[in-house]
């Protein structure tokens, strides 16, 4: 393996490290249905691939309600849903299912001199945190992150990241230093103002075709070929 000096390694949660059975969903509706009318009007939205308050923001805006997704009123209802994902995660009839090859892989990346672990989520960095430890994933194994409760607009995500790694690297990196797993286009897309390095994983709701569409250093079916991940990461 010819590997390009050092990386920062950025994991995308739902549907890349982990499933929760719908726990995030079932808390968000749960947190907007007292103030819309009727919870129908949210049928057909996607979760995926976006931030906490783009979803709640969309949720509203299709029950009529229109809210910048940075209101204090979507921050308020993005602080409710974490009180009631912690719920959800918590009821025995909700497991939280780790993607295969995962715990291989972060092994493997963590033991690798120059790695820089961390997660470029949509979700609220408690969230985040609450979904982690529902698999039996300790946060602490990443060494930083950019979250939905850092911005909005998902496309922010990645220049978060990578000032936030400027300690461990003397500078903040870009380029192929950073690379970028997810299993949806907007992981794979979002990482572009910075020439970030993506890779796809077809664990999620996307196809590995869907997602080699978007024109990604690698597409994989899941993480389980420990050894050709790997290689996409580190070449």
């Amino acid at each position: 393996m010819s590997v390009s000096g050092r990386k920062l390694v950025l994991f995308d949660v739902d549907g890349t490290l982990l499933l929760t059975a719908g726990a995030g969903r079932r808390a968000i509706v749960a947190a907007l249905g007292a103030e819309v009318d009727d919870p129908r009007a949210f049928e057909g939205i996607r979760f995926d691939g976006k931030t906490d308050p783009q979803i709640v923001s969309e949720l509203l805006e299709a029950a009529g309600q229109v809210e910048p997704r940075e209101s204090e009123r979507v921050r308020r209802l993005c602080h409710r849903y974490l009180g009631l994902l912690a719920i959800e995660l918590d009821r025995s009839t909700t497991g939280t299912t780790l993607m295969p090859g995962v715990e291989p892989l972060l092994d493997r990346l963590e033991a690798r001199p120059g790695v820089v672990l961390g997660l470029l989520t949509g979700n609220l960095a408690e969230g985040a945190a609450l979904k982690l430890r529902s698999a039996r994933i300790n946060p602490s194994r990443f060494r930083l992150g950019a979250y939905g409760s850092d911005a909005g607009h998902r496309a922010a995500l990645p220049g978060i990241a990578a000032r936030r790694a400027e300690p461990f690297f003397g500078r903040i990196p870009r380029g192929s230093e950073v690379v970028i797993i997810g299993d949806t286009p907007a992981d794979i897309q979002c990482g572009e103002a910075i020439s970030a390095r993506a890779v796809g994983v077809a664990t999620g709701s996307y196809s590995s075709s869907d997602l080699a569409a978007c024109g990604p250093h690698a597409v994989f079916e899941d993480l389980s070929d420990t050894e050709r991940v790997m290689e996409a990461i580190l070449r």
